[in-house]
């Protein structure tokens, strides 16, 4: 298992270790584990260095566990906040960490002899009264100890409730928890997790004689200063609903030149000799994109299958690449419906809507008069074809899989007419 740490170490996954736990990879498989608390219903990319980290584990014999947090998700983790953290209820907790878990077993094998395992911390940590607490967890450290962890020190001027103060304990009981009934050996998460994980083996140390060990990420930002997983809407989610697979696309696409082998290396499992082959090509010819195209498949397939990969492939082709409108099937024209504006009108209506209507009615011009000069002056076109004339009528013939019309007004303004049967 020591080519575990040095397969990290190669793709700058290693922020920080314990000090035994290249000694401890070297003797055999090992299991570790990654908390997810349920603040939201979906994790988003910036929860993957971890996820990356668990199925790393596991391509190397480990078994990875999952822990959701449906208990220390009721309390809150200080680390890396300037404030608290609403207190959800205990119903949106459950919610929350049943969409997690099912997002999470599309990263991990959940068969064979190094299956993953999934954790709801809730099962252990709801149950425990604070009297047994007090006294299995509370007298095995000292304040002095507590407030020395960056987490608690850094929020120390502008206040920090008792609960959160409290979050490094709960946590180290997890981990103590899955030391007993699992044989974890290991917990895993961003660098901000430090002190919560090495109060994990410090309990684990003084109550069981018994050693355990962590290994920490880099908190990811972007070449330009910027924290990684953001897009302009926000939160670049893995759930679909929450961030279509066109845009989760786009946004692996978009990457800065100067992040991508560092996200390649991150979030794919290609060899790094393939990665730098990618490099060499887009050191080559920048404007290609070939690297970042890469990526943005590898990762879209990964999150959301093959199959949303060549839909939205092949949608992106269409706006930006001049592939041939005629030959998208409509699966491709459904999955632009989602990121164009789009207007369905009866199939009853497509004889004698002429280009003009068919402009005004997208919102593409505010008026006719509007459409009649822009047609004029080459502005508009109709399935990529430029309309030359004002009167130009729609046939049935025009139709893009039976169904569609595409309208560009200039070179980045798109609509989408569906037409529908009535």
């Amino acid at each position: 298992m020591t080519s575990l740490l040095d397969a990290l170490n190669a793709r700058g996954f290693v922020q920080d270790a314990t000090p035994d736990l290249a000694a401890r990879l070297a003797r055999g498989p090992i299991t570790g584990y990654v908390g997810f608390d349920p603040t939201a219903d979906s994790l988003h990319v910036g929860n993957l260095v971890p996820v990356m980290g668990l199925a790393w584990l596991q391509r190397f014999g480990g078994t990875p566990i999952i822990v959701v947090g449906g208990g220390t998700g009721m309390v809150g983790d200080p680390s890396g906040k300037r404030a608290e953290r609403p207190v959800l209820t205990v119903e949106q907790i459950d919610h929350n960490s049943a969409r997690i878990r099912a997002q999470l077993e599309s990263f991990l094998r959940f068969d064979g002899p190094n299956a993953a395992r999934m954790r709801n911390n809730a099962d252990w940590l709801r149950p425990l009264t604070l009297m047994d607490f007090l006294r299995d967890v509370g007298k095995y450290f000292t304040l002095s100890y507590m407030l020395q962890k960056e987490s608690v020190r850094s929020r120390m001027e502008t206040g920090i409730s008792y609960t959160e103060f409290s979050y490094m304990l709960v946590q180290a009981y997890d981990f103590w928890h899955l030391w007993r009934h699992d044989r974890c050996e290991l917990q895993m998460g961003g660098s901000d997790q430090w002190g919560n994980i090495t109060a994990g083996t410090e309990l684990i140390s003084r109550r069981e004689g018994a050693q355990g060990h962590g290994l920490v990420f880099p908190l990811l930002t972007t070449a330009a200063g910027g924290k990684f997983g953001k897009s302009e809407d926000g939160n670049v989610w893995l759930d679909p609903a929450r961030t279509s697979p066109y845009r989760f696309y786009q946004f692996w696409l978009n990457s800065d030149d100067r992040d991508v082998e560092r996200l390649l290396r991150y979030f794919t499992f290609l060899d790094l000799e393939e990665i730098a082959g990618l490099m060499a090509d887009h050191a080559r010819d920048p404007g290609r994109r070939a690297a970042q195209r890469r990526l943005a498949e590898e990762m879209t397939t990964l999150v959301h299958g093959a199959r949303a990969t060549a839909g939205v492939v092949a949608a992106s082709r269409l706006l930006f690449g001049g592939e041939d409108l005629s030959r998208a099937g409509a699966e491709v024209f459904e999955v632009l419906a989602g990121e164009i504006p789009t207007t369905q009108i009866a199939r009853g209506e497509v004889a004698g809507l002429s280009a003009v209507e068919a402009l005004v009615r997208t919102g593409l011009a505010s008026s006719k008069a509007e459409a009649r000069r822009g047609i004029q002056q080459s502005g508009f076109s109709l399935n990529g074809t430029t309309i030359t004339a004002p009167d130009r009528q729609v046939q049935a013939g025009d139709l893009l899989a039976s169904r569609y019309l595409m309208l560009q007004k200039g070179k980045r303004s798109y609509a989408l007419i569906r037409v529908i049967d009535s």
